[in-house]
């Protein structure tokens, strides 16, 4: 990949990637922060990635490290700190998206990140598992019970409205 192929890749798939991982982790700060590390592991690896394979990279890549990320936060927060934000429940209604976003948050990681990659960014089922490293059977289960968790949680949309 020349230079100039890759400054291109960089205003073809930064804002895609960074929606995609600023949609699992919810923190802009920490999203730059892994957007710019994958593209940082994209100009290292520049000689062996094609610029048709560049975009399967970035996402694969950045899910790798936001995963990186995800475990040493968990690692270096303290027991005793509470985000009450995330505990408690208000029953202001502000919006469906913040409901999806809700839903979205009460799902494991993995099933956020198969979600996400299927529904939002529109990837097919074979290359979410090449981004997860997991098989096309489990990236349908994980996806299917998604569905069916988020379906749980909002109930009937006449409900919601």
């Amino acid at each position: 990949m020349t230079t100039e192929e890759y400054n291109q890749c960089v205003d073809d798939h930064s804002d895609n990637v960074y929606r995609f991982i600023l949609k699992n982790i919810r923190d802009e700060e920490k999203a730059r922060d892994i957007v710019q590390d994958t593209f940082e592991k994209l100009w290292i690896k520049a000689e062996t990635v094609s610029p048709e394979k560049a975009r399967a990279y970035l996402f694969s890549a950045a899910y790798h490290t936001m995963i990186d990320a995800i475990r040493k936060d968990k690692k270096s927060k303290p027991l005793d700190e509470v985000d009450f934000d995330r505990h408690s429940y208000t029953q202001q209604y502000k919006g469906l998206n913040e409901i999806l976003e809700q839903a979205l948050s009460k799902l494991p990681e993995i099933q956020r990140s198969v979600l996400l990659l299927r529904d939002y960014e529109g990837y097919t089922y074979g290359e979410i598992g090449q981004i997860t490293q997991l098989s096309e059977s489990q990236v349908k289960v994980y996806i299917y019970r998604a569905r069916l968790s988020m379906k749980k949680f909002i109930g009937s949309l006449e409900a919601v409205l």
